[in-house]
């Protein structure tokens, strides 16, 4: 049963609707000025990142291309050695520069963590995502040459690994690995140069420490302790670990391994995705970064027990995502650093009886590991400026141009970190987070958006319509009255007529950000306002998951919209979100699905499988999810009658998730439409959802948002993040161009205000509010669908049709694992479509299509660089 939005009980006084009455005759309700900031370079030399932070690091910055994961120094203090998610990055210490970089090859990545130098420091270790361990001999100059690779393989000797940290023995022979898949610690023989066993311990192991008799070894246990019989749990690559009624997963630990023994001895229960760990010289005390918990721990190492718990939020009263998750430990100064990667910060942890908060350091962008060395604290930012890498700003942006860091600065001292603090709190809108989860007033008059949580809105329902991949200058590159560049539109108004038409008639945003790059984490950023370590750290190689909702360690701790829905005692469905769908009984292609559905015999149906059993009971069971065989057309049509079904019943679900995945198009592999009859697909769905919406008893209380949950399959002319986002409601303003910031988390902030419900973490609740999309006026007049100019059913021409170029594209879109979810090569993939829509004999930009996905190449699915 489906209740009514629960604000709609309330009585609001007289007085409130007299008041509100007068202002909207008046015309002086309306949206707040708001500053237009394009996500880049500031005037200030800052950065402005698509989840509207500001990067504007202490100390000096290093910038390269990469996602820097892992480092440690050199024990003469001359060099560091740096992890990004391609292999090395050998700096300078003394003037913070690249002296050198060193890929790892063999169609490898980084994992999340692991690099580890020798205590003479003539050898470095660094582990990957898949099986391969890296040994390295470093000269006197500190460069590094590959020696040799050791195998580590996955569960059962079969697979990937996905090794993490390392510790060594004494006397250094001996490498102690964490195998994140295998839940275990590998012993790796360094003299034989071959794993020669394995110690059980918790879910997937991710840091290690060593005591210096080598009798001890503590393991971080990223996903926490084994399920027992009868508790709740879900598959994590392999793996059932301990889930709560929202399907995260809810357990983190520390192993006690008896190295003499090769066995675990005791477990220590610790916060949520227990990460970095450092022991204490004198070996008393262990310290542990809890990423998904914001929190660090103190551990009496001796006798294996929590003495603390300290949270590493700046402000008190904030919800979650600090996401704490690297440590260095100066003993000297009784101090302990915290890499809060949520917050673009260094804590500063002052040691003593009690441990507290000192103060917070600026860095870059998701600071991921921490390193002291010389007096100087070294600070690897994953993300450091953004996609930022591309110099040719003519041609523009692509996401994956990631543009890594590392931040070299001289701890400050107590007065310094005083002047720092408003520094933090401003660059990352802490003071809005902390507003933005204060409930609202009493007797306030309702608006499209609250100004708080818990006031009302004149919206009983919203509607969420989640799409694939797509930037704004792919679509609406064409667009002339906004910020548009029609040298990058591929899928101009002849082939997404209903887009056009939804911005033509309502708003159109020309200055909206994805916050992620890719499908893992944004559905993440899509759901949840956030994406957890794992998704920041893991572009080396999704090993564990390629998380589509099926991979409880993924999760962030503060859950997903619908939970904030459901606990207010609102209404939820599901239409595909996180849902993986095969037709029942056979492999149909797209002309048989297709066919059958357009001949009203509508005999396929489709199994679902969705990993969070919350969603999966409040999902159409008839609506497919992921799978490019499946026309939208056909999903629209599945939402449509229920829409009826439900205007039969004067009820309707206060919110509602669509998935519309058609417009990630099949590229131009034989048997699947063209990619501008997916594109046509997909628009001409969306135009019956909005028209059937529209025409709805509901539409006078219905808001609708439609996104892309990254944009990686394309190239924009600002930034690499920017995406389409169209707003449709009676309330929404009519024909305007809005070149307010807006971003995946204040879509987000932005449904929650209207829902009543608090929001999920620090990210959406400073994002910025889309008040300038609305006005206090409804105009109640429907949306009519444009009909497709691009026939559905224009299909990619059989191989033995194409020769040369064409020929060549073709069999790249073949090889690319399109029945999975969003895991194709996107550089390949961007390539096809740009070639497909602009011919093959038009040169692609390829100064701003950066390469991912390093595990493909194993699979063949990396082109090289003389393949366009």
């Amino acid at each position: 049963m489906f209740r009514l939005f629960s604000s709609w009980t309330l009585v609001v006084s007289r007085r409130c609707v007299e008041r509100c009455i007068l202002l909207f005759a008046l015309g002086l309700v309306g949206a707040a000025a708001c500053s237009h900031p394009l996500v880049g370079p500031m005037d200030d030399g800052a950065t402005l990142v698509p989840t509207r932070q500001v990067i504007r690091p202490a100390g000096k910055t290093v910038e390269f291309a990469g996602r820097p994961v892992d480092l440690v120094p050199s024990p003469d203090g001359r060099h560091v050695y740096v992890k990004d998610h391609r292999g090395l990055v050998v700096l300078d210490a003394a003037s913070n520069e690249v002296m050198q970089e060193l890929p790892f090859g063999e169609g490898t990545g980084a994992s999340m963590h692991g690099v580890l130098l020798s205590a003479d420091g003539r050898k470095i270790y660094a582990t990957t995502a898949h099986t391969l361990l890296f040994e390295g001999g470093i000269d006197d100059a500190g460069v590094v040459t590959w020696l040799c690779k050791i195998r580590l393989p996955g569960p059962k000797g079969k697979g990937n690994s996905d090794a993490m940290g390392l510790a060594l023995s004494p006397d250094g022979s001996t490498l102690y690995v964490c195998l994140s898949r295998n839940n275990t610690v590998g012993v790796v023989d360094l003299q034989a140069g071959k794993l020669v066993k394995e110690i059980p311990v918790g879910a997937a192991p991710y840091d290690c420490e060593i005591t210096n008799d080598g009798r001890t070894l503590y393991v971080s246990d990223w996903g926490g302790r084994h399920p027992k019989a009868g508790e709740r749990a879900r598959p994590s690559s392999g793996t059932q670990v301990l889930v709560d009624e929202r399907g995260v997963a809810s357990s983190g630990a520390v192993s006690v391994v008896d190295l003499g023994r090769d066995l675990e001895t005791a477990v220590i229960e610790t916060g949520l995705h227990p990460s970095d760990l450092v022991l204490s010289s004198d070996e008393q005390r262990l310290y542990v970064a809890n990423a998904n918990s914001d929190t660090i721990e103190i551990i009496d190492a001796v006798r294996g027990r929590v003495l603390q718990s300290l949270s590493v939020r700046p402000l008190p009263d904030l919800p979650f995502g600090s996401l704490p998750n690297a440590l260095a430990l100066d003993e000297g100064a009784d101090r302990l650093y915290v890499a809060n990667g949520g917050n673009n910060a260094v804590a500063v942890v002052a040691l003593g009886e009690r441990a507290e908060v000192a103060g917070f350091i600026p860095v870059g962008w998701f600071p991921g590991a921490l390193a002291l060395s010389g007096g100087r604290l070294f600070v690897a930012n994953v993300k450091g400026v953004g996609s930022r890498t591309n110099p040719n700003k003519k041609e523009g942006w692509s996401v994956y141009w990631h543009r890594g860091s590392v931040t070299r600065l001289n701890p400050p001292d107590r007065e310094a970190l005083a002047r720092m603090r408003p520094d933090v709190l401003a660059q990352n809108r802490l003071r809005l987070s902390k507003s933005g989860n204060r409930p609202g007033r009493a007797d306030v008059c309702p608006k499209p958006v609250p100004e708080h949580f818990g006031e009302p809105s004149v919206f009983q329902h919203v509607v969420y319509i989640i799409k694939e991949n797509r930037t704004y200058d792919q679509v609406f590159g064409d667009m002339e009255r906004a910020n548009s560049d029609p040298n990058l539109c591929i899928f101009p108004r002849e082939v997404t007529p209903n887009h056009h038409a939804l911005a033509d008639e309502f708003v159109l945003l020309d200055n909206y950000y994805c916050n992620g790059v890719n499908s893992a984490d944004g559905h993440s950023w899509s759901t949840e306002g956030i994406v957890t370590d794992h998704l920041e750290k893991s572009f080396g190689g999704f090993t564990r998951s390629y998380t589509f909702g099926d991979d409880p360690l993924t999760y962030s701790s503060g859950g997903f919209i619908w939970d904030r829905v459901l606990a207010a005692g609102l209404s939820f469905r599901n239409y595909g979100e996180f849902d993986s769908a095969t037709p029942h009984g056979g492999n149909f292609s797209f002309r048989d699905i297709y066919d059958d559905f357009i001949s009203g015999r509508r005999s396929i149906r489709f199994d679902q499988s969705i990993g969070v059993d919350r969603v999966r009971r409040l999902s159409c069971k008839d609506y497919p999810g992921w799978n490019l065989n499946i026309p939208d057309v056909l999903r629209a049509d599945v939402f449509l009658k229920e829409l009826k079904a439900f205007s039969r019943r004067n009820e309707f679900p206060n919110f509602t998730i669509v998935y519309l995945p058609q417009d990630h198009t099949s590229g131009t592999s034989p048997g699947h439409p063209t990619p501008r009859a997916q594109v046509a697909d997909n628009d001409l769905a969306l135009g019956r959802i909005v028209d059937g919406l529209t025409h709805s008893p509901f539409w006078s209380s219905t808001c609708i948002f439609v996104i892309e949950d990254d944009p990686q399959n394309g190239f924009d002319h600002v930034d690499g993040h920017r995406s389409l986002c169209l707003v449709i409601s009676p309330y929404t303003r009519r024909g305007e161009v809005i070149s307010t910031f807006y971003n995946q988390t204040g879509v987000l902030h932005t449904m929650t205000r209207i829902l009543g419900v608090p929001p999920l973490t620090q990210l959406d609740a400073m994002a910025p509010v889309m008040c300038d999309c609305f006005r206090t006026v409804p105009d109640f007049g429907p949306y009519d669908v444009r009909p497709n100019l691009i026939p559905l059913t224009e299909m990619n021409p059989p191989k033995t049709a194409l020769r040369g170029r064409a020929l060549h594209w073709a069999r790249a879109s073949e090889a690319q694992p399109f029945e999975r979810t969003d895991e194709a090569n996107e550089d390949t993939l961007n390539r096809i479509l740009w070639h497909a829509m602009k011919g093959v004999a038009t040169p692609y930009p390829a100064s701003f299509a950066g390469a991912h996905g390093h595990g493909l190449a194993a699979l063949g699915l990396v082109l090289g660089e003389s393949d366009d």
